[in-house]
């Protein structure tokens, strides 16, 4: 049977579409559907959240029904528009006919009603990702025909503390990580005396493995800028900031874009709202050093009180929410705060966006209620991990989070029992690791991120996190010393109790949690000088058993030739020259090559 005429392809351009080859995918598209006499037929989305599909292809039929193409390569985009779309020309439909072949696409396509697509949206409930993959993000026509700007609207017609009044009933707490309500801070930012006051949407995402910013930035831009204007109106600011790095470059065009588009069409009234672009320094994440940063000085925290609510930019009240805290307050407006109120548990309310990454089948963004468990997450969601590996454990927070164990994951995903466990909730970025990852390992790579990061300020952050990994770089060496893991807690202790600002204290939350949880690796590392789960290079070795039938395919991907080449013999490994770089063991097919 012939597949449903288009009356619309959209390709997902955001950064995983692209990186994916989605530009020539979409360049193949539009040729072919010109060459068909449809000008204007393919049309630019944003990421739908379904990262580990990209490059996907979405045909929406005459009726309205939408079928989707996975992995989609410039001959299979080709192939899709000769199967949807009937040219008008008669030498054209001829020639296609002649052509014929081309890539199946019934292996390409997948239908959102069943597995896997549907086990990773059923448990899934969009607010913040209404639009993601459904509008052009560079058009504020797409936007305006899903109700955008009709939140904002409402609220200019309401008064400012009946505005507020709403956020606090719904419950919503900033989702940057700490938790507070956004009511609250509001509140106090409007009970200041009269005068100038600012609204700052904090995109300064810096987390390893998170993506949630910048991925809405990129796909639904107007969402965010309808969310400062609405803040704006709530605490009376006639001005406003959206804080991204510029290692952003996508988000910072297509905000600027939907900026210039709403100024246009009359919708931000007095509201002047402008992108400034930020170095990447991960503690610029922290309010007073993003503050510090947007006024032209060198990114660095300052105690608190005052409170940027009370004090913040140029001295005077500053509201700073995150990316997503600023997109769900189009939805709760229009559906009502109990609406939002309904989801989630009793103090955490509404849903969470989280950047699913690691060693799972389904990576992706995904937004799910509160009070959905970690297991939930990593199997239901995003398939268990690869290759039968065993699910080990989740590092949520980033870097200021912390390690949880696989006999922890029934834990539910809200800001009251993720602490109980010594990691936080953070930004939304969840990295799954299986049983092949060393805890050790994790602890010093995401310490020796934030050692990296740490602006200097505070003697605790910038030398206590130096010996603590220079602690963790000789476990990991071979070289422990005696009394080393005592050293860890006790520096953990005093960084994370003396530091000036977030970064700080919470830097030790990775390594007091892989010592909680899985302080017997440590003891490997130093008494034995073993890597339990063979990661750490000075710690292991390689080496080749008799079920390999010298297929060579060690010896071709080896970088520095220390298997010989030597077809139809049992190869072996040269240790002294194994840079213990596992390209061997994954690529061995009859799974020959063991770390030992």
């Amino acid at each position: 049977m012939r597949p449903a005429e288009a009356r619309e392809i959209r390709i997902g351009l955001s950064s995983c579409g692209i990186a994916s080859g989605g530009e020539r995918v979409r360049d193949a598209l539009r040729a072919e559907a010109r060459a068909a006499g449809f000008e204007g037929l393919v049309k630019t989305v944003g990421c739908n959240g379904m990262c580990h599909r990209e490059p996907i292809v979405q045909v929406v039929g005459a009726d309205g029904a939408v079928t989707f193409y996975g992995q989609v390569t410039d001959e299979a985009a080709r192939r899709i528009v000769r199967a949807h779309v009937r040219p008008r020309s008669f030498a054209v439909r001829a020639r296609w006919l002649l052509d014929g072949g081309g890539e199946e696409l019934d292996a390409l396509r997948f239908d959102l009603r069943t597995e896997p697509a549907a086990a990773y949206l059923s448990k899934q409930t969009r607010i913040v990702l209404e639009n993601c993959g459904e509008i052009d993000p560079s058009s504020i026509g797409d936007y305006l025909a899903r109700d955008g700007y009709k939140a904002l609207a409402a609220c200019r017609g309401e008064a400012p503390a009946d505005v507020i009044a709403k956020v606090l009933q719904s419950g919503l707490r900033g989702r940057g990580g700490a938790g507070f309500p956004t009511g609250q801070k509001w509140l106090r930012a409007s009970r200041q005396p009269e005068g100038e006051r600012y609204v700052v949407c904090n995109a300064d995402e810096g987390d390893p493995g998170a993506f949630m910013d910048r991925l809405v930035l990129e796909a639904d831009p107007h969402r965010v800028i309808e969310g400062m204007a609405i803040a704006a109106h709530a605490i009376g600011a006639r001005q406003g900031f959206v804080y991204v790095r510029a290692e952003y470059p996508i988000a910072v065009e297509r905000v600027r874009g939907a900026i210039a588009q709403a100024v246009e069409h009359g919708l931000l009234g007095e509201f002047r709202l402008e992108v400034r672009e930020g170095a990447g320094a991960f503690v610029c994440g922290e309010e007073t050093a993003l503050i510090e940063s947007l006024e032209g000085r060198r990114g660095m925290p300052k105690l608190r009180p005052p409170y940027p609510v009370e004090r913040g930019f140029r001295g005077k009240p500053t509201v700073i929410n995150n990316v997503e805290t600023l997109a769900c307050l189009p939805w709760i407006l229009r559906h009502g705060p109990e609406a939002f109120a309904a989801l989630g548990t009793a103090a955490s309310k509404g849903t969470k966006v989280f950047a699913l990454a690691g060693k799972i089948e389904r990576g992706g963004l995904i937004e799910v209620p509160m009070g959905v468990t970690i297991r939930e997450i990593v199997e239901d969601i995003g398939g268990g991990m690869k290759k039968g590996r065993r699910f080990k454990a989740v590092q949520l927070g980033g870097p200021s989070g912390g390690c949880i164990p696989e006999s922890l994951a029934d834990t539910p995903v809200d800001y009251e029992a993720i602490p109980k466990t010594g990691a936080i909730m953070g930004s939304g970025g969840i990295v799954a690791m299986d049983d092949r990852d060393c805890m050790v390992d994790i602890a010093r790579y995401f310490l020796r991120f934030t050692q990296a990061e740490s602006c200097g300020k505070c003697t605790f952050c910038r030398i206590g996190t130096k010996r603590m990994l220079e602690i963790l770089e000789r476990l990991c060496a071979g070289q422990g010393e005696p009394g080393d893991i005592e050293k860890l807690e006790s520096l953990a202790d005093y960084v994370g109790r003396g530091s000036l600002c977030g970064l700080g204290q919470t830097a030790p939350n990775p390594v007091l949690t892989t010592l909680k949880y899985f302080r017997s690796e440590y003891e490997a590392h130093l008494y034995e000088k073993r890597c339990p789960a063979g990661r750490c290079p000075a710690l292991i070795r390689y080496r080749i058993t008799d079920r390999c039938i010298g297929c060579t395919l060690c010896a071709q991907v080896c970088p520095v030739k220390a298997i010989a080449y030597e077809p139809y013999k049992k190869h072996t490994i040269d240790d002294g020259l194994c840079t213990r770089c596992d390209q061997c063991r994954e690529v061995c097919q009859d799974d020959a090559v063991e770390v030992v």
